[in-house]
C-alpha cells in the first residue's frame, strides 16, 4: 500500500475548546477560517488555523481524539472570561464543549462520535472500500478530557461516560486530582479514587501533562488502558512537559502508546515562537519518533498526537506542514529514513487503533 493511502489517527485536537472560545467551526476549511480570522484575536491567540473537516478528509485522518479542555484561572494565558476557579465552573465549561461534539455529529454526516467498537468499525468502513464515495467518508471523534477538574467528584465520571467520554487526563496544570505541567506533585486522594473507577467504566488514562511523580504512581497502580496522547521525549527537549525515559519505557511495558507532537518547540530545543518555521523539518519529527522506538525496542508504542490549534498554528510547525492534511508527509519521511512499511502504518494510525480496540472492547 502506498503511504498516501494509509489511514491517520491524531490523538489530540482541541476542537471544542476553540469552537467555544474562538468561534472556530471546524466543519469549515482551515483556509476559510484563516481568511475569516485575519487581524482578529483568534489568530493572535492560536496562530494560523490548521484544522478543518475538508483537510481532515483530504489527509485521510479517520479518527481524532477531541479534547474537552478547561483552563484554570491561575494559569490563564489570554482572556480571563474563559477560565475556571472552581469545579462547578470547570464542569459547566466542559459540558458545553461536549455539547459541541454532539451537535457536530448530529448536524454533519461526515462527523461521528466514537464510543464503542461498533462506532469505530462504522467509521473505518467508510474508508475501506473503493466503491465508497468521498463524501461518505467520516471522521470519528473520541472525546478526551484534558485536565479532570470538570469532573466535580470521581463518582460523576459515570455521567461523562454516558455522554461519550472515553479517555481522561487527570492534569493539564496541577488539578484536584494530580500534579501537572509546571506544578509538580503526586496523585491526590481524589486522583487515586478517580483512577480506581476509570477501568470499571472503560475509561482510558492519558498521562500527558501529568507530573512525573503522579504519572509514575499511575503506571504502578492504574489497571486499565493507558497512553500519553501528546508528549515528546524529554531527552530531546528538556522540561517537565515531556516524557522521561522511565515514563516512555513504563508506557510501553503497559502496552500504551505515545503521541508525538509536531510542534517546533517540542521538537528542537531552543526554538521559540517567532523563529522561522523552516528551522525545524520532518527530520526532527522522525527523530522524536525514532527516539521512542529505540528506547522500547520496537515501533509498537509511538504514534501521532498533533495538538494542532492547541495554542499554536502553522507558523510553529515543521517546514513541510501547513495544515492537518499534510500529516501524510510524515509517512513519507519515515519511509525515507528507513522505517519498514508496516511500522509506518502502525505509527500513522495502526498503534492507536489497536489501543482503541482494547479500550472499547
Amino acid at each position: 500500500m502506498s503511504q498516501h493511502k494509509l489511514l491517520v489517527v491524531d490523538a489530540h485536537q482541541d476542537l471544542a475548546y476553540n469552537a467555544v472560545t474562538l468561534g472556530r467551526d471546524y466543519r469549515r476549511s482551515a483556509l476559510e477560517t484563516r481568511a475569516r480570522e485575519k487581524s482578529e484575536r483568534a489568530q493572535a491567540e492560536n496562530g494560523n488555523c490548521m484544522i478543518g473537516l475538508p483537510e481532515l478528509l483530504a489527509g485521510r485522518v479517520a479518527i481524532v481524539f477531541g479534547t474537552i479542555f478547561t483552563m484554570p484561572a491561575h494559569r490563564a494565558m489570554f482572556r480571563r472570561d474563559i477560565v475556571y476557579g472552581d469545579a462547578q465552573t470547570a464542569h459547566t465549561q466542559g459540558m458545553a464543549q461536549l455539547d459541541v461534539y454532539h451537535r457536530w455529529a448530529d448536524e454533519e454526516s461526515q462527523i461521528a462520535l466514537v464510543g464503542s467498537l461498533a462506532d469505530l468499525d462504522a467509521v473505518l468502513a467508510t474508508w475501506q472500500t473503493r466503491a465508497s464515495p468521498a463524501d461518505a467518508r467520516q471522521v470519528g471523534i473520541v472525546p478526551l478530557i484534558e485536565g479532570a477538574d470538570p469532573i466535580r467528584e470521581p463518582a460523576e465520571l459515570e455521567l461523562w461516560v454516558e455522554r461519550g467520554v472515553r479517555i481522561v487526563g487527570p492534569s493539564w496544570a496541577g488539578s484536584r486530582y494530580a500534579g501537572g505541567t509546571g506544578e509538580p506533585g503526586p496523585l491526590t486522594d481524589l486522583g487515586h479514587e478517580l483512577l480506581a473507577l476509570m477501568p470499571e467504566l472503560g475509561v482510558g488514562l492519558d498521562l500527558s501533562h501529568m507530573a512525573e511523580r503522579a504519572a509514575l504512581q499511575a503506571l504502578e497502580r492504574f489497571e486499565g488502558v493507558l497512553m500519553a496522547s501528546h508528549s515528546n521525549p524529554q531527552a530531546l527537549v528538556p522540561g517537565d512537559r515531556h516524557l522521561s525515559d522511565a515514563l516512555i519505557r513504563g508506557i510501553a511495558e503497559r502496552e500504551g502508546v505515545i503521541g508525538i507532537v509536531p510542534f517546533n518547540m517540542f521538537l528542537r530545543a531552543g526554538w521559540r515562537p517567532g523563529d522561522r518555521k523552516e528551522q525545524v523539518t520532518l527530520t526532527d519529527v522522525v527523530r522524536a519518533i525514532d527516539y521512542v522506538c529505540q528506547r522500547v525496542g520496537n515501533a509498537d508504542h509511538v504514534a501521532l498526537g498533533t495538538d494542532f490549534d492547541g495554542g499554536f498554528g502553522s507558523e510553529s510547525t515543521p517546514a513541510e506542514i501547513d495544515t492537518v492534511a499534510d500529516l501524510s508527509k510524515i509517512a513519507t519521511a519515515l519511509d525515507e529514513h528507513g522505517f519498514e512499511r508496516e511500522h509506518v502504518a502502525a505509527i500513522m494510525g495502526g498503534n492507536w487503533l489497536r489501543l482503541l480496540r482494547r479500550l472499547l472492547a
